[in-house]
């Protein structure tokens, strides 16, 4: 894989953790429960973290770097505050969206993993994808925790 395909993958992973700070931050907004806003707090800062790591990768190979989120992480973090104000801010309703835009980025890491990465690159995207395999299934017992409760 030439440094430019690497570029735009590591890119497109950058917006990827981007959607997923500014969507944990609405989500520890939106939620009434200490614990689960502190999480979304500290899942939010670990994205950016994340994509920290990766724009300086980017420099590191020459590129210029991501440094916003994708259109489409917008649009979803609208529907969790629609989806939000019309549930009155249900928490399990937020857990749900929350687990959506996980999903999103297990399916861009996966994505970016079934490419042929220099082995340095390979390493981190392959850390940070378990960052988020854990952010999804920790998430996901949070939301069934929920949904059985009510």
């Amino acid at each position: 894989m030439d440094n430019k395909q690497t570029i735009k993958t590591l890119n497109n992973l950058i917006e990827t953790s981007k959607d997923g700070e500014a969507g944990f931050k609405v989500c520890a907004e939106d939620i009434k429960r200490d614990d689960l806003k502190s999480m979304f707090l500290k899942r939010a800062q670990e994205c950016g973290q994340a994509a920290a790591e990766l724009q300086a990768l980017v420099l590191q190979l020459g590129g210029d770097p991501e440094d916003s989120t994708s259109v489409s992480g917008d649009l979803h973090r609208r529907w969790v505050d629609l989806k939000s104000l019309v549930s009155g801010k249900d928490e399990t309703a937020i857990l749900n969206e929350c687990e959506r835009g996980e999903d999103v980025a297990k399916k861009q890491y996966k994505e970016a993993l079934e490419e042929d990465l220099p082995a340095p690159v390979r390493e981190v995207v392959l850390r940070q994808q378990q960052g988020v395999l854990r952010n999804h299934d920790q998430i996901k017992a949070l939301r069934d925790a929920a949904r059985a409760k009510s």
